[in-house]
């Protein structure tokens, strides 16, 4: 029952990204392809891009396509018109003079629908650096939470879950106290049900508060790794959806967001419990008995991958890091007229431009942790996402100095495809000790 639940939210999640470029079983299709192959241009350098607009498969002609152009995530620095011929038109975008990314956004009215598509190209984007800076006592900081965390009692309730379970996982539903007594966060073990030692990746989750779906990466268990798929706040991922969105509505939105919950002081920051609780936990994975004492891998995608890099930066214990489009990273930006990170405070929230609050963000943004991880790293992201812009992408990798890897995927927005979780898991073989 459960497994049918969690498919039947997949599919209605999958038809309700109207906003993405390529919407479910769509009748009209964009086609936009700039002149150069890998979508990066030289600083100073014009970018140009050919549009194509397509309904039922025939390319639209002698159609109106209205445009805006300017850096990703900012205001438009110009707009206009430009009509379909043959098919297609070619649209300058312009340059840049700085490291970053510049954004093509099209709409146009069909049947009296308005269909919108946006691309974004890179300029040097190799060359961006964080605007984020890295606190004198960031360390100390840290190190005193992980030791104030650390007197934590263990506390563990694992319930064996059949649903998820095969003849080849067994899946059990975890329930871990970590941080401080009677905090506790929730999460999905998967072990593979046959005799031996194996690797672990740990999975903290995407942002927001929804239920947890073990079956996306059952295959990770499938081929010999024990995975923990961890929820951050303390409720059951096994609840129905109306209760989430209840839970939602109550702490999830706005200057209601549990990520802007205390930031006047960094101490009192929510997100210093969740970073905490992402130790406890490797603090249990490393006493399974079925652990291989080898190998810990933090692996996970926007907020899951933040996290991932954070555990890293934090935790010595880790030996490898696979992170898909991080959030939490330069959050600064827009203070100095670029693309910030998720959760977009500047933008999307008020009232969080003060001087504690700046002074928190430096002990929780993803670069800072970045600058200390000092094992393999495996970074994946799109230069179409709006919601962890590749802007903050390439400024955390630019910030790693230890053993790394991208796959840079330039037309995805905010997802990665089931083929790209099968490399990062092959990336994550590659890397075992």
């Amino acid at each position: 029952m459960k497994k049918t639940l969690f498919l039947i939210l997949t599919v209605i999640l999958t038809l309700s990204i109207s906003a993405e470029n390529y919407p479910y079983r769509s009748n009209v299709l964009w086609v936009t392809t700039p002149d150069h192959d890998n979508w990066i241009y030289k600083l100073n350098e014009t970018a140009k891009v050919t549009i194509s607009l397509y309904e039922y498969g025939i390319p639209v002609n002698d159609k109106e396509i209205r445009y805006s152009i300017g850096p990703e995530l900012l205001a438009a620095e110009k707009s206009g018109t430009i009509t379909l011929k043959n098919g297609q038109a070619v649209l300058s975008i312009g340059t840049m003079k700085e490291p970053g990314f510049r954004d093509c956004r099209l709409e146009t009215t069909l049947n009296g629908v308005t269909y919108k598509h946006h691309v974004k190209v890179g300029f040097e984007p190799d060359k961006l650096k964080p605007y984020t800076t890295f606190p004198d006592d960031f360390s100390a900081f840290w190190d005193e939470a992980k030791t104030e965390a650390a007197k934590c009692p263990e506390k563990i309730e694992k319930t064996f879950v059949p649903e998820f379970s095969s003849d080849k996982v067994d899946c059990y539903l975890l329930k871990l106290q970590v941080y401080k007594k009677d905090h506790y966060v929730y999460g999905y073990l998967t072990i593979p049900r046959k005799e031996g030692k194996f690797p672990v990746v740990f999975s903290p989750p995407g942002a927001g508060i929804k239920p947890m779906d073990p079956m996306k990466h059952i295959f990770y268990a499938e081929e010999g790794f024990i995975r923990f798929d961890m929820e951050i706040h303390g409720i059951r991922p096994d609840l129905d959806a109306d209760t989430y969105k209840e839970i939602s509505r109550a702490f999830g939105k706005g200057n209601n967001s549990y990520l802007v919950n205390g930031l006047d002081n960094r101490n009192s920051f929510y997100m210093k419990k969740v970073y905490m609780a992402c130790i406890g936990a490797l603090d249990f994975l490393t006493s399974l008995p079925e652990w291989d004492g080898k190998n810990l891998i933090a692996q996970g995608g926007s907020q899951g991958g933040a996290l991932s890099l954070i555990t890293t930066g934090l935790d010595s214990r880790i030996t490898a890091c696979a992170a898909n489009h991080p959030a939490l990273s330069d959050m600064i930006g827009y203070k100095y007229g670029r693309a910030g990170g998720y959760p977009h405070l500047f933008t999307k929230f008020s009232g969080m431009d003060t001087p504690d609050k700046l002074n928190t963000l430096k002990y929780y943004d993803v670069v800072n942790f970045a600058r200390l991880i000092r094992v393999p790293v495996f970074m994946t992201w799109g230069y179409n996402d709006n919601t962890c812009p590749p802007t903050t992408s390439y400024c955390v990798y630019n910030s790693i100095t230890s053993q790394k890897k991208a796959l840079i995927t330039p037309v995805n927005e905010h997802w990665v495809s089931t083929e790209t979780r099968h490399v990062i898991l092959d990336w994550i073989k590659n890397n075992l000790k």
